[in-house]
C-alpha cells in the first residue's frame, strides 16, 4: 500500500463532515422510535456501500464469512449503541451529543484492561481518568435538571445518559469489529452489520412506528445514504496512511458539529460543553499518541527478535 497522507486525511475528513451531515438529518427529523431511525438509517446506507462493492468488483466475495454469528452478534451490539445515540441525539444540541461520543476511546481502554486482559499502564490510565472529569464537565448541567423545579430538564438528562450508554456499547461494538477484521474483510463486516441493523430495526415495527410527514421521510433517507457516503470515505481513509495519522482527524467533528448546531437548530455551546469537550479531545490525542508509540515500540522488538 502507497502511503498518501494527505488523501487519507482528506478522506477522513470528508467523511466526517458527512456524518456530521447525518446527524443533522436525524436531528431535523424530530422525536420519533429510535428503532425507525435504526431501519431507515441501516437500509438505505446499503445503497451507497453496495454501489462501491459493484465497482471495484467485491460484491459476490462481501457476504462470505466463515463466522455468521459474530457478525449477528456485532450487529446487535452495534444496533444497540446506535439506537441509544439516536435517542440523545433527538434529545441533546447537536455539539453536545457530539462531544459524548467522544468517551468511546476512552471506554474501549477500560474494557480492554478489564474484560480482554490488557496491560494499560499509568499514562493511559491517567488520560481516561482526565476524559472521564470531562464528560462530567459536559454532562453535569443536564444532569442536576433532574432535580429543577418542574423537571423541565429531564428529557436532556435521559438524552445524557443515553449518549453516554451508546459510547460505552460503541466500545465493545469496537473490539468485536477487531476481532472480526482478523479473518474477513472490512467491506464483510460493513454489510452484515448494515443487514442486521436493518433487520433488527424493522423488527420495531410492531411497538409502534410514528407517522411520517413527506419532508421527515426525506431527512430519515437522507441519513442512511449520508452515514453509508460517510462509512465508504472513512474505509477508503485508512487504505493510504496509518491508523495513527488518520485517527486524530476524529476530533474535527466538535468542529464541524458546532457550525451545524449553530446554523441550523441554534444550539450555542456553553462553557462546560467547551471546557469539558476541549478536555475529552486532548485525553483521546493522548491515547492515540501513547498507542502510536506503543506499536512503533512493538514493531522494532519484532525487528530484533531472531527467527524461531
Amino acid at each position: 500500500m502507497i502511503s498518501r497522507p494527505l488523501a487519507a486525511i482528506l478522506l477522513k475528513v470528508s467523511s466526517i463532515a458527512v456524518f456530521v451531515g447525518m446527524q443533522s438529518f436525524i436531528k431535523l427529523v424530530g422525536v420519533v422510535p429510535a428503532g425507525q431511525i435504526v431501519f431507515y438509517r441501516s437500509f438505505f446506507a446499503m445503497v451507497p456501500i453496495l454501489v462501491l462493492l459493484a465497482w471495484t468488483g467485491e460484491l459476490r466475495t462481501a457476504f462470505r464469512t466463515d463466522r455468521p454469528g459474530q457478525h449477528v452478534m456485532r450487529g446487535l451490539v452495534g444496533v444497540s449503541s446506535m439506537a441509544l445515540g439516536f435517542f440523545a441525539l433527538t434529545r441533546l444540541p447537536l455539539p453536545e451529543a457530539i462531544m459524548l461520543n467522544y468517551a468511546q476511546p476512552l471506554l474501549v481502554v477500560v474494557i480492554s484492561a478489564l474484560v480482554l486482559g490488557e496491560t494499560v499502564r499509568i499514562f493511559r490510565w491517567t488520560a481516561v481518568g482526565m476524559g472521564f472529569i470531562g464528560v462530567l464537565i459536559i454532562s453535569w448541567p443536564k444532569l442536576t435538571l433532574l432535580t429543577s423545579p418542574g423537571g423541565m430538564g429531564s428529557a436532556e438528562a435521559l438524552g445524557v445518559v443515553a449518549a453516554i450508554a451508546a459510547a460505552a456499547i460503541s466500545a465493545v461494538a469496537l473490539l468485536q469489529v477487531r476481532a472480526l477484521v482478523a479473518t474477513d474483510k472490512s467491506s464483510t463486516v460493513v454489510i452484515w452489520f448494515s443487514m442486521t441493523a436493518s433487520v433488527a430495526g424493522l423488527l420495531t415495527l410492531p411497538f409502534g412506528w410514528a407517522p411520517l410527514t413527506g419532508w421527515q421521510i426525506f431527512y430519515l433517507v437522507m441519513s442512511g445514504i449520508c452515514g453509508g457516503i460517510a462509512q465508504v470515505l472513512m474505509t477508503e481513509s485508512y487504505r493510504h496512511a496509518s491508523v495513527a495519522t488518520v485517527a486524530p482527524f476524529e476530533y474535527s467533528s466538535m468542529l464541524f458539529g458546532l457550525v451545524v448546531g449553530y446554523l441550523l437548530f441554534s444550539d450555542i455551546p456553553t462553557i462546560h460543553s467547551i471546557v469539558g469537550g476541549a478536555i475529552v479531545v486532548g485525553s483521546g490525542l493522548m491515547i492515540i499518541w501513547r498507542e502510536q508509540r506503543l506499536g512503533l515500540e512493538r514493531g522494532k522488538a519484532r525487528k530484533v527478535m531472531p527467527p524461531q
